[in-house]
């Protein structure tokens, strides 16, 4: 049985493995020092919130990431569900079910109105565990993006 919990600077080496698989699940090239430099500014500016699965051995398993924001129209918070991970060898186990659901909890005890998140067309594993926890895709607006360098 695996634990959910919020990671802490001491999960950064571990943690730091899994970005770095997540990063190349999106075709990125492996960049581990890269990955640790991130996740360490993300500590040290506080700027997201990063639950943790740890297995019965003390093992990270996957995380979930999310990014306090706020709505204007509706005056009040959400979060940018960013980022989902479990290892190759640890999911069909209830993992990313987990991290969903301890993301959703997280919100609900800090007031959140509402989390959003973003996944690949392709990703249909992904979608199909969002729609059975209760995410309802968007209709009513178009993602765009613009990179700026």
């Amino acid at each position: 049985m695996n634990t959910i919990r919020s990671a802490t600077i001491n999960d950064l080496d571990a943690l730091t493995r899994l970005l770095d698989g997540y990063r190349q699940f999106y075709q990125q090239p492996s960049d581990v020092d890269a990955a640790r430099a991130f996740l360490r500014q993300r500590f040290g500016q506080a700027d997201s919130r990063i639950l943790v699965s740890e297995d019965a051995e003390g093992g990270l398993t996957g995380f979930v990431q999310l990014y306090p924001g706020v709505s204007t129209v509706g005056l009040n918070a959400r979060w940018t569900l960013n980022d989902l991970f479990v290892l190759p060898e640890c999911r069909d186990k209830g993992t990313g079910r987990a991290l969903m659901e301890a993301a959703t909890q997280l919100a609900h005890d800090h007031g959140v109105s509402r989390l959003i998140l973003m996944t690949q067309v392709e990703n249909e594993r992904a979608q199909h565990l969002y729609e059975s926890l209760g995410w309802q895709r968007n209709t009513a607006f178009y993602g765009y993006l613009l990179d700026v360098k």
